[in-house]
């Protein structure tokens, strides 16, 4: 079996290429990434991968030449190439739609006359904008940023292959967790850093606004999952905590006493997310479950040093 990573370099991309490497049927996994976040991690360090199972191929997922070339050789593709949502997320709209939703659609025409048999996508839980009653994957999707609006034409793009091949969009929570490619500009791992480092963490709104999240290992092992498991085409939601930032804090503050709290803007009204772990994804995941405490206090132990007169 052989499977495509787009945007394999990145942050889920690393931990992902691990967990399908541990199958012994794969043959081959190939890493296609334009590296345009800079990040180097997944080539380097003493976590040597198999060298005559991974591929890398630099390129661009609106290049449509070299993107239907290589996925003509492979049976599996997974999609996380994407211009991800940051704070500034709404300062380029063209952007996001170029990347996430005619990017996608080039892969979608690729995959159309390619012997693919298997897409997962890699969408995101902006795309139901925000509610503040529970929400499931059966509630319409109301995206209220120009990320999350791409990332929702970028699912109807991989949707109308259902009839082709077996077609599983993922609506992913915000990932959080050590990875040697970790990302700084997500909300818990920005936090942490800020936490260790400064013993100040800064804080948009009143903190009483939540969000869904999911660790950076439940995401890769069950999107392997995905690969070795019987599960229907269809969409889900891959979450596994709903949490305000005041909750977070708190459960800094049990790791780091004397942290601080900055609030910005406290009395602006924040958008807010709680969206139900979905019990079909939950039936073939391998993540052990443990507490936002256990799984802050291991990514504390990742960094290089504490620093002088923190006390941990």
């Amino acid at each position: 079996m052989k499977i495509l990573l787009t945007g394999g370099a990145g942050y889920i991309g690393t931990e992902l290429t691990h967990e399908l490497l541990k199958n012994p049927e794969v043959q081959e996994v190939i890493i296609y990434d334009n590296l345009s976040r800079k990040n180097f991690n997944l080539f380097i360090g003493r976590n040597h991968l198999p060298d005559h199972r991974v591929r890398f191929i630099m390129g661009d997922i609106l290049d449509s030449y070299k993107l239907r070339k290589v996925i003509n050789e492979v049976d599996v593709v997974y999609h996380l190439a994407a211009k991800v949502l940051t704070t500034f997320s709404n300062d380029d709209p063209h952007l996001f739609e170029q990347v996430n939703h005619w990017g996608t659609a080039e892969l979608s025409y690729a995959l159309e006359q390619s012997p693919v048999k298997k897409v997962i996508y890699l969408s995101s839980a902006s795309v139901y904008g925000d509610a503040s009653v529970p929400m499931d994957e059966n509630t319409e999707p109301q995206p209220r940023t120009y990320y999350g609006l791409s990332k929702h034409n970028g699912e109807k793009m991989i949707a109308r292959l259902s009839d082709r091949l077996q077609t599983y969009i993922i609506r992913c929570g915000n990932v959080y967790g050590y990875s040697r490619s970790l990302r700084f500009d997500s909300v818990i791992n920005k936090f942490m850093f800020d936490a260790h480092y400064t013993n100040r963490i800064t804080v948009q709104g009143s903190g009483k606004q939540q969000r869904a999240f999911v660790h950076i290992q439940k995401v890769s092992q069950d999107l392997a999952n995905i690969l070795t498991h019987e599960l229907a085409s269809g969409t889900y939601n891959l979450v596994d905590k709903n949490l305000s930032v005041n909750e977070l804090a708190d459960t800094m503050k049990e790791i780091y006493p004397d942290l601080e709290m900055l609030f910005i803007l406290q009395d602006r009204k924040s958008r807010t997310l709680f969206l139900n772990p979905d019990s079909r994804l939950e039936a073939i995941s391998t993540y052990r479950p443990k507490t936002i405490a256990e799984e802050l206090i291991a990514f504390s132990h990742h960094f290089a040093f504490v620093p002088s007169g923190f006390y941990k």
